[in-house]
């Protein structure tokens, strides 16, 4: 079979069975389900059993069926039944599957996230161009190509506009290729031609950084050229935040140091016993393994990871999707954001309500010079400038597509942000026309004429003063204004090269047009100011506009404020760190200058969001600390690089963000605070107990209340509605670890308090029991299960304090149905556990007696004022 670059386009369509005006919407899903979706395969995901096998590899739970096989060993020697090693059992199985579960919900939340960010592509279907899913894409599908684009496919040209596009991913060229439409004939003897010199093809994997294009889609998914070395590419791993890698260390360092611990206890044990008998060695290794059981946090990397992926579902219902999850962490330290103006602070609803010059020839030049158009409904679709310009045009009875049967593009010189210009070519009744468009002194720069009352004149110092000064008159209404002009040509030019065609242009007016503020950017930009954070505005917009918009929006209190970005070229990169706090307000800037900015505040040790939707915004967006891509007007490129995207392109959007960011890594903090106290609280009362001479718990009851205590309500922490000052409070330092802020100290002396009461509670339980004030020997019944239940719920009920670091859990105006939740389950279970006789013959309880029940949960309720009292001193303190 001929390969396609060396067919003709009418040879290939007729092979693909498809034309230049795309498949109908019946062919398409005939051949989806020929060819399945445009989509690589991946890595292939574990099974159900695969995954719970993954579980019972965890050390703690190998550590726990070795405990297992030790208690029934120590039962069968005693004589005694196996509900000890039973339950030990049953609670390893219960925990592997509630780990599993919440790894299939983590992972459901971020393939909903991937989805939402899918790539899409332009098509044509049933003749009309439709924005689709690329995995919708099939064989004879047309696609077209603009600036900006990731290529969904391989393809062949059917067009080519100063298409040039970047192919390194495939060939390892870094230099872009221009594309052609002809097909490549092979030499004599040539097998095929190289990738790298399919000038009339395009591949999936590249993107399109200049000019635009149409292409027949030839292969799709794993027949693709990317899909060939696709198995090169599956093999990334998965994602872990800073924070995560950092708890990661943090396990293992407990880890190791409980190690420590345990064998310390072993020996102590033993010596003090002064007995090596089996019973007492394999007595002695339970105690050493509910010390393990005790002190190491095995919940506490999957409830964080839970955590942060329910977080960022629920921020992509605010429309701000997360793409990478270090963007969380990120969010809350931000400081600076630099934004663009059109279409996140603005509506990006542009609207002509303003022009100089003779109507006819302006329309007809701004709606011809633009590639948006008319669709079905009489309304301009496109980019809103050019669909704004194509609806003046059309309101003065100059609609595009008569203007298009009359005058057709035979060639352009796409728009650049360099040049910020744009010019196509027609063909006229008397030759051939160029009209271009773009910033009002760039064009006037070009011309050296002008059309006034139809006639042409000779461009003068004094009327290009003049058109200038109506410009500045426009943008100073905040108007964004654009030029036009034109030039004829007896025959088509030799050349498309906008140094050759944008010269001895004619002027031929101005259209001023107005995008509306977003009505509620004037309170993010409030909220930002309350929250520490500088709003930054970057426009390409003439500097009056800038500074009109700036202040309506009250970024700016004096236009000294503002620079443009021919100002920027005069200062050096540490000049420019030095006055980047000067500004707020950047006009007339190039994507480049994006860059100097972005690098200006970090080398100020800012850490700095920058939002962007061009290709030539790629660079900055990586360089800053978060790069955020427009979701509705913003490529492919930019969505690619982007930490995040913004559905809506709304700069309140950014702002809603920040604060979700904040409060995700405040519940992380609460949930670890959580967990670390609860786990510290455990050991310290095991091992006191130890020395002591008595047995606290057993490493049933730890587990029990690791899985039921702990688990669930650090969850719910995980789940905390923001405080009332989240966004009240400057950005957290970059440099502040998990314990910073006394979080360390926190946890600390709530483990110590945590552990008293449980220990206080042992020791009455014993008392009463005996009926005499005693300290306790061996193993006390009644002690026991008054430890059980007061640790259980002491935990629990410290969960409510967990609420707030600082303030007062009474002073909150919000509520966490879920920590009730939790507090209301763990009760039941730990009551059933107590009262149920079958049940507490198996852990080893004796009944207690209502007093005792209430006086347990009592001691656990005291961890709420204590805990409370402390609060009030670190506040008044910090006052």
């Amino acid at each position: 079979m001929k390969q396609a670059y060396t067919q003709s386009v009418a040879e290939l369509l007729r092979q693909l069975d498809a034309s230049e005006q795309g498949l109908s919407t019946q062919q398409a899903e005939a051949r989806l389900q020929q060819y399945g979706p445009n989509k690589l395969r991946g890595v292939p995901k574990p099974t159900l059993m695969q995954r719970f096998a993954a579980q019972l590899k965890d050390p703690m739970l190998l550590i726990l069926l070795a405990a297992a096989v030790v208690s029934g060993v120590t039962d069968f020697l005693a004589g005694e039944n196996f509900a000890e090693a039973a339950i030990i059992l049953i609670v390893v199985l219960l925990n592997a599957v509630l780990g599993v579960v919440q790894e299939s919900k983590a992972e459901a939340a971020i393939e909903a996230l991937q989805t939402m960010t899918a790539a899409t592509c332009k098509v044509l279907r049933d003749g009309h161009q439709r924005v689709l899913h690329s995995e919708e894409l099939v064989p004879g599908d047309v696609v077209v190509l603009e600036a900006g684009d990731s290529v969904p496919a391989d393809g062949r040209l059917l067009e080519s506009a100063s298409l040039k596009i970047e192919e390194a991913a495939l060939t390892g060229e870094s230099v872009p290729v221009t594309k052609a439409v002809q097909l490549l004939g092979l030499a004599p003897g040539q097998g095929e031609v190289p990738l790298a010199d399919r000038k009339n093809m395009c591949y999936m994997g590249s993107t399109v950084v200049y000019g635009r294009g149409r292409a027949v889609i030839t292969a799709t998914g794993m027949q693709t050229e990317m899909g060939k070395i696709a198995g090169a590419l599956s093999g990334t791993g998965e994602e872990q935040t800073p924070l995560q890698r950092r708890l990661d260390e943090l396990g293992r360092t407990l880890s190791k140091l409980v190690l420590a611990i345990c064998v310390f206890i072993f020996v102590f044990d033993l010596v003090v016993a002064g007995s090596f008998t089996l019973q007492s060695v394999l007595s002695t290794f339970m105690v050493a393994v509910s010390l393990a059981v005790a002190a190491i946090p095995e919940g506490l990397a999957t409830v964080v990871t839970v955590v942060l992926s329910i977080g960022v579902t629920n921020m992509s219902r605010r429309k701000a999707v997360i793409r990478r999850l270090t963007a969380v962490e990120t969010l809350g330290c931000t400081q600076v954001i630099c934004t663009d103006k059109t279409g996140t602070l603005t509506q990006n609803r542009m609207t002509v309500v303003e022009h100089q010059g003779d109507i006819v020839p302006l329309a007809t030049a701004m709606a011809l010079c633009s590639d948006a158009a008319l669709n079905d409904d009489g309304r301009a679709e496109g980019e809103p400038t050019e669909a704004a310009l194509v609806d003046f045009a059309a309101a003065e009875g100059l609609p595009k597509d008569r203007l298009e049967a009359a005058q057709p593009r035979v060639g352009e010189a796409p728009f650049d942000s360099g040049r910020k210009m744009m010019s196509t070519i027609h063909r006229g009744a008397d030759g051939f026309i160029q009209y271009t468009k773009g910033a009002p002194d760039v064009v006037l720069d070009r011309c050296t004429a002008y059309r006034e009352n139809g006639t042409v004149y000779t461009m003068t110092p004094e009327k290009r003063r003049e058109f200038l000064e109506k410009n500045k008159a426009m943008a100073d209404r905040a108007l964004r204004v654009l030029a036009a002009a034109e030039r004829h040509w007896g025959q088509k030019p030799a050349s498309e090269a906008p140094e050759m065609l944008e010269q001895d242009l004619c002027f031929l007016g101005l259209t001023g047009m107005i995008d509306p503020v977003r009505p509620e950017v004037m309170d993010a930009i409030a909220e930002c100011r309350r929250a520490g954070i500088r709003p930054v505005m970057i426009t390409g917009d003439h500097k009056d506009t800038a500074v009109a918009i700036a202040r309506q929006l009250q970024i700016l209190d004096d236009a000294s404020q503002a620079v443009t970005g021919a100002e920027l070229d005069t200062l050096s990169d540490e000049e420019l760190a030095q006055a980047v706090t000067c500004y707020t307000v950047y006009a007339r800037v190039q994507p480049e200058h994006k860059t100097r900015i972005v690098a200006a505040w970090r080398r100020r040790g800012a850490v700095t969001a920058m939002s962007g939707d061009g290709v030539n915004d790629a660079p900055s967006l990586k360089m800053a600390d978060i790069g955020i891509g427009m979701g509705v007007t913003g490529t492919d490129v930019t969505k690619n690089v982007a930490d995040m995207v913004l559905a809506d392109d709304n700069f309140a959007t950014i702002v809603a963000a920040v604060e979700e960011g904040r409060r995700i890594y405040d519940n992380i903090r609460k949930s670890i605070q959580f967990l670390l106290a609860s786990n510290m609280s455990e050991v310290l009362g095991v091992f006191g107990a130890t020395l002591l001479g008595f047995t606290l718990l057993n490493p049933v009851h730890l587990l029990f209340i690791n899985l039921i205590t702990d688990c669930f309500p650090a969850l719910a922490l995980g789940m905390e509605p923001g405080e009332p000052d989240t966004m009240s409070r400057p950005p957290r330092r970059t440099s502040d670890g998990i314990f910073a802020g006394g979080l360390g100290t926190d946890i600390a002396y709530q483990g110590v308090l945590i552990a008293g009461i449980t220990m206080l509670s042992y020791i009455l339980g014993h008392c009463i029991e005996a009926g005499a004030l005693e300290m306790p020997r061996d193993v006390s019944p009644d002690g026991m299960t008054m430890a059980f239940l007061t640790m259980s719920m002491c935990e629990i009920f410290h969960s409510f304090n967990l609420r707030s670091q600082r303030k007062s859990v009474f002073s909150l105006h919000t509520h966490n149905f879920m920590l009730w939740g939790a507090m209301l389950g763990s009760l039941l279970l730990t009551t059933a556990v107590l009262e149920i006789p079958v049940l507490a013959r198996m852990f080893g309880f004796t009944p207690v007696s209502l007093p005792e029940y209430l006086l347990a949960l009592a001691l656990a309720v005291l961890v709420i004022p204590i805990v409370e009292l402390v609060k009030w001193i670190q506040r008044r303190r910090a006052a």
